[in-house]
């Protein structure tokens, strides 16, 4: 029997009279990994912000790890901060604290949203910094690191709060061409030792190459998901075609 990490139930989300988010619904098996696709304003972003309620969503249920929220009910601060706390979110353009070290960085978060004790999170962020290659940086700054080197200490951050889910959103979009391949190789790893990874991406041989399960948005909607031989090589909507022929045989 599967076990899912993440279940999503009709969820909606809205800015003004902008409708993001139109009863999305899917689910991530725990171990997994599941890349969401689209072309610009399709609502990739947003649905995964709202996997982890940094934008709350208007209606629709999310359980993710052991907890679930129905987010067309008013919601407990103390629920929403235990939701918040079974993922963890690389984002697009690293968000790293300029003033503190990357080991301050990692240990951020054990120590004051998780009150661990600094030792043990500081033992625990080294083994970290070492699995994404950057242990010998662990006392500079960020200013000091290239952006996929700051990308990595993003991805030990988000993992040093030992989370359920892992989200990245467009983890590579805002690197240099030649600092993709040391983000893309991280995430791998991290694929194959068995982490729930949730990646909005246009990497699409990226997306082939380590998801379960691909989904492709447009306007707010999820028009297909399945496995990347399915939704990739053979999609079955023309809207779908379109978008891979785009960016698979650019002009």
């Amino acid at each position: 029997m599967t076990e899912y990490c993440v279940k999503a139930q009709n969820v909606q989300k809205a800015f003004g009279a902008n409708k993001v988010l139109t009863d999305v619904s899917f689910d991530v098996a725990s171990g997994s990994v599941t890349t969401i696709i689209g072309p610009s304003g399709s609502g990739k972003t947003t649905l995964l912000r709202a996997l982890n309620a940094l934008d709350v969503p208007d209606a629709g249920v999310i359980q993710v790890g052991e907890i679930e929220i129905d987010f067309s009910e008013p919601v407990a601060k103390d629920t929403l901060r235990r939701y918040r706390a079974q993922s963890g979110f690389v984002f697009q353009g690293h968000n790293l604290f300029p003033h503190k070290t990357v080991l301050e960085n990692v240990t951020e978060g054990p120590v004051v949203a998780q009150k661990k004790p600094r030792a043990q999170a500081e033992t625990e962020a080294v083994q970290l910094l070492e699995k994404v290659g950057l242990a010998d940086k662990k006392d500079q700054y960020p200013f000091q690191l290239s952006g996929g080197q700051q990308q990595r200490v993003g991805i030990a951050r988000a993992l040093a709060l030992r989370p359920k889910v892992v989200l990245f959103d467009e983890p590579t979009s805002a690197l240099d061409p030649e600092l993709v391949g040391e983000v893309l190789s991280v995430i791998r790893d991290l694929a194959v030792e068995g982490w729930t990874l949730v990646i909005v991406t246009h990497e699409i041989q990226f997306a082939r190459q380590v998801s379960d399960q691909v989904l492709f948005t447009d306007r707010g909607v999820i028009l297909e998901k399945g496995p990347p031989a399915e939704v990739l090589e053979h999609p079955t909507q023309d809207r779908t075609r379109q978008f891979l022929d785009r960016i698979l045989n650019p002009l």
